[in-house]
């Protein structure tokens, strides 16, 4: 597994843990880092910093793209790898669209349902061709 794979597995964890407690990830984050248990890799830190202030509008575009889903309904484990993607997808240069959705639809192979692995590449899927009218500035 690469090093920004296992940041984004990191980023999930805790992106997830924060989620399921009520808490900002970014909270999480600090108290991790202030602890000396902080992420080994900076992207990780990266990742939840980037999701936590792009999350009002992640959720809304989620809310649009995941027809019969509420975000509440969705599985935990699919919302957060969700909310990565959208993130990778829309606000980081670096990664390529089609490695976004592939390394989310891997996080959900290993970590969810058999049926999570479709539902995050259809939603991404969706997300990527309509992203030059989702940017915004």
């Amino acid at each position: 597994m690469g090093a920004r794979s296992k940041a984004r597995k990191r980023a999930l964890d805790m992106l997830y843990a924060a989620d399921l407690r009520g808490e900002s990830a970014t909270d999480a984050l600090d108290r991790a880092i202030a602890a000396g248990e902080g992420p080994t890799n900076d992207y990780t830190a990266t990742l939840v910093r980037g999701v936590v202030e792009h999350v009002a509008r992640i959720d809304e575009l989620l809310s649009e793209f995941s027809e019969g889903w509420t975000l509440e309904r969705m599985p935990a484990v699919d919302r957060n790898v969700l909310r990565l993607g959208v993130w990778e997808l829309l606000y980081v240069d670096d990664v390529p669209d089609a490695v976004a959705v592939s390394e989310a639809a891997a996080l959900v192979r290993e970590l969810s349902t058999d049926d999570s692995p479709s539902f995050v590449n259809g939603i991404l899927g969706a997300i990527q061709k309509q992203k030059p009218t989702l940017i915004q500035p």
